[in-house]
């Protein structure tokens, strides 16, 4: 029975009770009324056919046929009786009406009754309803819920992009399947297995998946769940939960999040007595205490195991990591393919064409991806997703959506062009630098205007060629700027430029050894990690020399890049003209409008192009050309301001860094 029709139930108890109560005292069709002097007179004169007598209440019928009721002053009246009798009245007495016992004491005790039912009701409330685990009492039961192996459809045929986790977690499956195979020889398998990874990579779904093959029950639950208010709560909820899953086995518990209750104990206020440490010790107790849990495998996913405490980590309790990663180009269309399966799809769609060009896409990304596209078709009322729709989504998730209502003078759009001209041309002639993908001077998300680059093939590292032609790049917009509105003309647009490539020559000096001046030294050192002083005493390695040498080391990166960058924009500047003008009258260039360029052609125009003064973007794409980007520089952007990127954006390090 569920909570709805409980309540249902209740309710209508207290109304049933209600009704009685009410009955008790209502009056219908009331007699009409009279004194007594009244009545002894309509006797005498003979206008009463009946009457009875109940105690000093007198009720009866005239002879009119009409009721009435009347009060005598006194119990007894013998003058009474020998009135009726002499004018022919009909006298009928009744016995004292006496109610029962249970009518008594259900009057007696409904205020007590109504006071306990809205109590009970607001103790319901504040727990949630009960969740049918024993309502106003039921602090310490889990919230856990459980799926049936009946209720889960999800398989490994539904996760993708993770191969290398799916082989991890498949002896799982076997192991639940036929426990006998591998108890043979002496073998157990790991009692709790924890996934990390990124956000939106699909650990919550690989889970699932493992429920799915093995056909067994699953629990779910996320960290917070056990965190209370009342200490102790948590802790009595981690043992009903493993008592709930000791009647199931062989099962799996998952749980989201672990980090909410697993971080490390005493690193922050209350010791060892608050609730959440209290919580993560009973949980170490039921992994791996002195009673055993068999057939309960713990599934646990976090994106953050560094804040995780080192006893949930040992052998014996999560005995194995499996990282599930963003994915890369294959493991991106295998994902697409399983959410293209969702929607129609036109005959141009090609996957292996999205994939390549959603470098640093998770699965969600992906799944997000196909869902934009297909409410694009919607608008359109189309009834197939294509390869437009594809296009359209992945810009707007990139680059955000475009704001086309937003009104810009001709001087900030040619200011804009300029801009986005500046970063396309540098990022075209410097090497190692990724191929150009897309310039717009449409407003999208927080940009006046976005240039976008694409890496030929998904990146996991950069070198020092590549991140010397990324400042420069990145300092082409306010370069352009300055050649076409001099010193004083230079507009805030490029903050947000200056801001990573500062970034980015801070790194290669203090924290990748990048430089030949300061050589390979770590001079920055990391929230997590801590040395030369050990944690708590905040050792440091660079004295004010140093400091002092960093300082200048990054200044002479910066103003090298800065040279270099000018330098090529004054060699390209008929480029740079065409560039713009190719902006002013497009909006949207893509590689083969670029190309046109920087080969002393004319741009020609992009395909759908329909309209030539009111401007549309480039509603298509040849063959050879590249897939779109992972990094986005933005234009004259608003209060300088960056434009939304990929969570792998690699401007701000390389992998591992």
């Amino acid at each position: 029975m569920n909570d709805m029709a409980k309540n249902l139930i209740l309710w209508l108890v207290i109304a049933a009770v209600l009704l009685t109560v009410f009955n008790n005292f209502s009056v219908e069709n009331a007699p009409q009324t009279m004194n007594y002097s009244q009545f002894v007179e309509q006797v005498q004169n003979q206008q009463i056919e009946s009457v009875t007598i109940d105690g000093y209440s007198i009720s009866g019928e005239r002879t009119d046929g009409s009721q009435f009721q009347t009060i005598r002053p006194a119990a007894e009246d013998p003058k009474l009786m020998d009135d009726l009798l002499a004018h022919n009245v009909t006298v009928v007495g009744k016995k004292p009406e006496e109610q029962s016992l249970w009518t008594r004491l259900l009057i007696a005790s409904f205020p007590i009754l109504l006071i306990l039912a809205i109590f009970m009701f607001f103790m319901r409330q504040m727990q949630g309803g009960g969740a049918g685990k024993g309502g106003p009492m039921s602090f310490g039961k889990s919230k856990a819920k459980l799926l049936s192996q009946d209720q889960i459809k999800t398989t490994f045929a539904d996760v993708a992009g993770c191969d290398e986790a799916k082989e991890e977690v498949e002896e799982l499956v076997d192991f639940l399947r036929d426990p006998t195979k591998f108890q043979r020889l002496g073998g157990t398998i790991p009692r709790g297995v924890l996934m990390v990874g990124p956000p939106g990579t699909g650990k919550t779904l690989l889970a699932k998946s493992i429920a799915g093959e093995a056909k067994v029950p699953f629990f779910s639950i996320s960290g917070s769940d056990f965190v209370e208010m009342f200490v102790g709560v948590g802790a009595s909820r981690v043992r009903d939960m493993f008592e709930q899953a000791k009647k199931q086995a062989p099962c799996i518990i998952f749980i989201d999040e672990i980090d909410a209750v697993g971080r490390s104990r005493g690193a922050g206020m209350g010791g060892g007595n608050d609730e959440r440490e209290q919580t993560l010790n009973q949980l170490l107790v039921e992994m791996d205490g002195f009673e055993a849990n068999e057939g309960i495998i713990v599934i646990a996913a976090t994106n953050r195991p560094d804040v995780l405490d080192p006893a949930l980590l040992r052998p014996g309790r999560f005995d194995r990591q499996v990282v599930v990663p963003l994915p890369d180009i294959r493991g991106r269309e295998h994902i697409l393919n399983v959410h293209l399966r969702k929607v129609p799809l036109a005959d141009d769609v090609k996957p292996s064409l999205i994939a390549r060009g959603t470098p640093g896409f998770s699965g969600a990304d992906l799944a997000n991806l196909v869902n934009e596209a297909a409410l694009f078709a919607a608008r359109r009322n189309k009834r197939l997703v294509g390869m437009e729709e594809l296009e359209l989504a992945k810009d707007k998730i990139m680059m955000g959506a475009e704001r086309r209502s937003m009104v810009m003078t001709e001087k900030e759009k040619l200011n804009t062009a300029y801009h986005e001209s500046g970063h396309a041309i540098i990022g075209l002639v410097m090497p190692e630098h990724d191929p150009v993908y897309k310039v717009t001077i449409i407003p999208r998300g927080r940009a006046l205007g976005v240039t976008m680059f694409l890496p030929e093939q998904d990146r996991y590292s950069l070198s020092r060629q590549q991140i010397i032609s990324q400042i420069c790049s990145l300092f082409g917009g306010r370069i352009a700027e300055e050649m076409t509105l001099g010193p004083n003309g230079v507009t805030t647009g490029a903050s947000n430029d200056i801001k990573r490539a500062t970034e980015l020559a801070h790194n290669m000096v203090a924290k990748w050894g990048l430089s030949d001046e300061m050589g390979p030294v770590m001079y920055d050192e990391d929230e997590s990690h801590q040395f030369m002083g050990g944690a708590g005493q905040g050792g440091k390695l660079k004295s004010g020399e140093t400091t002092t040498k960093l300082d200048k080391e990054v200044r002479r990166i910066i103003d090298d890049c800065y040279q270099q960058a000018r330098q090529i924009l004054e060699d390209n500047r008929d480029k740079l003209d065409a560039m713009a003008e190719a902006l002013m009258q497009y909006e949207t260039i893509d590689s083969t409008q670029l190309k046109d360029i920087m080969e002393g052609r004319a741009p020609r125009p992009p395909e759908g192009w329909d309209d030539p003064s009111g401007g549309s973007p480039s509603a298509g794409r040849t063959e050879s050309e590249p897939s779109p980007s992972d990094v986005a520089e933005d234009g004259d952007g608003e209060d300088g301001e960056e434009p939304s990127r990929r969570p792998s954006d690699p401007l701000g390090g390389p992998a591992g860094s």
